[in-house]
């Protein structure tokens, strides 16, 4: 903490030119694995079955996908669902057989080490209601954007909305573009986790923006990039520590959550790494780049023939 509290300078918009290359190799590459591996998509998008069982005693989730891949359902996703003696089971549609078939097909597979397993709930997810949530939430994203960029123009300036949209932007791609180099699951907590990402970036880049306006306005005399260093390095130790402590909780969740909140996990980690990056080195090296400056954030001067009015 002693040394967080000390007041760091950094050059960072003097490298803003090789982040940029950095960043730009990342997009490309995320928007390649996205085209050429393409995502692995969760049965809320592709549709599928869903079983709950229950149990009379804890379960062991890995022994039950062992046995249902051993008994022809290698693809079948095991997470517990509330307890630990109750389970989700999904598995890709089966359009060959019936559903109350498959049904009692996998019970019995159940039953084979536990006789008194009970099916809780049983249903169908077809396909057109991925299409639903993949939909929705591509229009949520574009609309969170374009609000961001509205909110961002109206507390500080457009160039300043250029920069905070070019670092979501840039983060989202690189999260999805993640998931789809290791082919993880993208489900619908996936894209909560994107969305919360978002948030978290935002909530970052504009504490350092309102330090470079205060800045600004108190320091006229000093150039634009050194305002931006001078802000970064003030607001340095709030965002190592709001990171760190975050990536924490969520390491946490990672390792004990389970299967059922690891995709979820995994987006989050990703994205606070990427996010508090691109507040440094996207957000706002593109204010600066687009010529941001004392003068644009200056209060409009009184009209003087208004003054004179009674």
């Amino acid at each position: 903490m002693r040394v967080l509290s000390k007041e760091t300078h950094f050059r960072f918009m003097s490298r803003r030119r090789a982040a940029a290359v950095i960043s730009a190799l990342l997009i490309v590459g995320s928007i390649a694995a996205i085209i050429v591996r393409g995502l692995n998509f969760g049965i809320e998008f592709t549709g599928g079955i869903e079983l709950e069982a229950g149990y009379p005693n804890a379960v062991n989730v890995d022994q039950v996908r062992q046995q249902l891949a051993g008994n022809g359902y290698s693809d079948a996703q095991v997470i517990f669902f509330g307890t630990q003696r109750d389970i989700m089971i999904r598995i890709p549609p089966n359009e060959s057989v019936e559903t109350d078939t498959l049904r009692e097909q996998l019970l019995d597979v159940l039953r084979q080490t536990e006789p008194n397993v009970e099916a809780r709930s049983f249903s169908v997810v077809y396909p057109q209601i991925g299409a639903e949530v993949a939909e929705a939430g591509s229009t949520a994203m574009i609309f969170v954007l374009l609000m961001i960029f509205i909110y961002i123009m109206f507390r500080f300036q457009w160039r300043f909305s250029m920069g905070a949209v070019a670092a979501l932007v840039h983060d989202v791609i690189i999260t999805v573009g993640f998931f789809a180099v290791f082919q993880l699951q993208v489900d619908a907590s996936v894209i909560a986790a994107v969305l919360a990402v978002v948030g978290y970036s935002l909530n970052d880049t504009v504490v350092v923006f309102d330090r470079i306006r205060e800045n600004f306005l108190t320091l006229r005399g000093e150039a634009p990039d050194g305002v931006i260093d001078r802000s970064i390095n003030q607001m340095l130790a709030r965002t190592i520590i709001t990171g760190v402590t975050t990536l924490l909780v969520l390491t946490a969740l990672l390792v004990l959550g389970g299967e059922s909140v690891y995709s979820f996990s995994v987006a989050l980690i990703v994205g606070i790494i990427v996010g508090t990056y691109s507040s440094i080195y996207v957000a706002s090296a593109v204010a600066l780049e687009m010529g941001v400056s004392a003068q644009d954030l200056m209060p409009p001067e009184p009209d003087p023939e208004l003054e004179e009015l009674p």
